[in-house]
């Protein structure tokens, strides 16, 4: 091959690389959404037919459609919603994929099988009372779900759940970019919060707001580390910063626990 067909041959070659390479890292980049369903029950009647469907149907079908990790939570003993809301968090690579998720669902026939008791709910006997829909798309500082590394019994590990609303649109985008550019995401991070997501809430009932998902082997080890975040410089640093004042109005905690069937 002559000299200059075989240099052309390998900055060729170089380019191609560069740009899979390139396309490779936006993908891991990419950021995904997360659709978050809150079933209201009033009853352990509905809260049986919701779990057996979602045990039974609902997470197998996801499954099927290469949706590997749906976690499912429900509120710790102590809390007044107890044994009347169930959490499904389902992650989606973008928003089309979770349109297309619900068409693959209703063409999938073991899922309209195995899950005959609640789709076919008469409405003189409805399987729950309402489902509240959040829908979300991840941080640049973390645009991937993680799956907690817990290895105790599920029901001594309590998942934190955390909605921050804002007074305003442009305060609340001052609070998201005290979690990216502040880098209270590392902070989380380096204090082992074992963190599933931080969010953007872009459909929901009570925006502007972000959510994010800490995880704990046990309430002793959360309300531990929250101590040590609240005593840490860079959190004290961080609250300090004249930029990052007032910029969140309302924050509400739920406290959960992952079922037995929960993928994490």
């Amino acid at each position: 091959m002559p000299k200059l067909h075989l240099l052309k041959y390998f900055l060729l070659t170089a380019v191609a690389c560069i740009a899979l390479n390139s396309f490779g890292q936006a993908k891991l980049k990419a950021k995904e959404y997360y659709e978050l369903k809150i079933y209201r029950v009033k009853d352990k009647s509905q809260e049986t037919v919701v779990d057996n469907f979602l045990k039974g149907a609902y997470l197998p079908a996801l499954h099927r459609a290469g949706i590997k990790h749906v976690g499912v939570f429900k509120p710790i003993e102590t809390d007044s919603t107890f044994g009347k809301r169930i959490y499904v968090l389902v992650p989606h690579t973008s928003l089309d994929h979770f349109v297309k998720t619900d068409e693959q669902l209703l063409a999938d026939k073991a899922y309209s099988a195995e899950g005959k008791e609640y789709l076919d709910a008469l409405y003189t006997n409805p399987p729950y009372e309402r489902i509240e829909t959040i829908l979300l798309r991840a941080f640049p500082g973390m645009t991937q779900m993680e799956v907690p590394a817990l290895t105790n019994a599920r029901n001594e590990r309590v998942y934190e759940l955390r909605s921050y609303e804002s007074a305003s649109e442009k305060i609340y985008r001052n609070k998201v970019k005290m979690f990216n550019d502040g880098d209270e995401i590392g902070l989380f991070k380096r204090l082992g919060f074992n963190a599933v997501f931080y969010a953007d809430v872009i459909a929901g009932a009570h925006m502007p707001n972000l959510m994010y998902m800490t995880t704990f082997a046990s309430m002793t080890s959360r309300d531990e580390h929250w101590k040590t975040f609240g005593n840490d410089p860079q959190w004290k640093n961080l609250i300090g910063m004249t930029e990052y004042q007032h910029n969140v109005s309302k924050a509400n905690i739920y406290l959960l626990r992952p079922t037995e069937y929960s993928d994490y």
